[in-house]
């Protein structure tokens, strides 16, 4: 194999992506989703962990709901915490009608899923809808994600977001979000990947849950939101990608939490999708422009960076409607060399950091043992 054509080669299956990743967008845009029919009693289940970015604005956002029947559960496992008695403050704030703190000791290896099991139990409602703790929401969410479950093939819903932040390492991370990593879920149907799952939103029946085994049939995982997805197509269901988009609040203060939180991403990617894995690099345009350019292929570069750009942006404003893109989109290439170093950093750890604990994860992404942050700088933290 000459390198000319390994050149030739990579440079056309990434301009082949770019011009996928546009009319997966432009088939998103068309799309419609069912109007709401019945309005079951939806609980939303939410784990908290802590204060977030922005969280009492993002956690008000679910209880200003235009949405008949509804609940919303918040599960904490810190028994004793100034963020409780800030938490216990707010639920008061709405009624036990509306909000309600459940307090959990989760006994799986994925905590978070071992609160959302705790959760189940208290739940009332006959629809679950889960998102991440720092997930801010529009006012007919409910409606909107709720509705396709009216169709008794679909199994799940779920649905893209955008990333906003108040410091410059975040927004960068968002600008990622919303034209590199929104744009693979858009392609993975295309390419027969149907088996997906966002943390943004996961709304299912609790009977489906039921079906696959609870949350505890997934609570070894590191990637929640994929297996859950996983099993639930494996049962049978159809996974509904919804044109809602919401908002997520990123921290990133610094470049080395950026590089934590993408490390631990690719790391749980790779887990879920093990040797293909290696196919992400197609979707590395910027790469492979500047491989052109070497090759002296100049005019080949120029118009893979270009389509490049022209699909981020027709994801990042024409769906998300991101206004980080609007803002940083000439930043784009700059983010693409970055996130092909993480995508090279996920190949080789074998530990990710979440939560303040370091996690041992194994090929398929179970999670094998936990060390608290804090131990690993300080040995003798470990036997307190």
């Amino acid at each position: 194999m000459s390198l000319r054509w390994l050149v030739e080669a990579g440079w056309f299956a990434a301009l082949l992506y770019q011009l996928a990743v546009i009319a997966a967008a432009l088939v998103h845009r068309k799309r419609r989703d069912p109007p709401l029919g019945s309005a079951p009693f939806v609980s939303v289940l939410k784990p908290l962990h802590g204060p977030d970015p922005h969280g009492e604005q993002a956690l008000r956002s679910h209880l200003q709901q235009d949405y008949p029947a509804y609940e919303v559960l918040f599960g904490l496992r810190s028994l004793q915490s100034s963020f409780r008695n800030w938490l216990e403050g707010f639920v008061r704030s709405y009624g036990l009608g509306r909000a309600r703190l459940i307090l959990a000791e989760p006994s799986l290896a994925n905590q978070k899923v071992g609160v959302l099991a705790e959760l189940a139990r208290h739940a009332r409602g006959e629809i679950f809808v889960v998102n991440d703790s720092d997930i801010e929401v529009h006012q007919g969410y409910l409606r909107e994600v709720v509705a396709p479950l009216g169709d008794p093939t679909v199994g799940l819903v779920t649905c893209l977001y955008r990333g906003m932040s108040d410091h410059f390492p975040g927004k960068f991370e968002a600008l990622g979000i919303a034209t590199d990593f929104a744009p693979g879920v858009l392609v993975a149907p295309f390419v027969g990947v149907r088996e997906f799952g966002l943390g943004a939103t996961l709304a299912f029946r609790r009977e489906t849950l039921e079906r696959i085994g609870g949350f505890e049939a997934i609570g070894d995982y590191l990637a929640d939101d994929y297996q859950l997805a996983r099993r639930i197509r494996q049962a049978g269901y159809r996974i509904h990608l919804s044109r809602t988009v919401v908002t997520t609040w990123l921290g990133g203060q610094s470049w080395r939490e950026v590089w934590r939180h993408q490390l631990r991403w690719h790391r749980t990617i790779r887990a879920c999708k093990g040797l293909g894995y290696a196919g992400l690099v197609v979707t590395q345009a910027t790469f492979w422009s500047i491989v052109a350019a070497w090759a002296g292929q100049w005019f080949a570069a120029a118009l893979l960076l270009t389509v490049r750009v022209l699909a981020g942006l027709t994801v990042g404003l024409g769906v998300l409607e991101c206004s980080i893109t609007r803002r940083y989109w000439y930043l784009m290439p700059l983010r693409d060399l970055f996130g092909m170093l993480v995508w090279l950093g996920g190949w080789l750890v074998k530990r990710v950091e979440w939560r303040g604990e370091e996690l041992a994860i194994d090929s398929e992404g179970r999670i094998l043992g936990r060390i608290p942050l804090a131990a690993r700088v300080n040995p003798e933290a470990r036997n307190r």
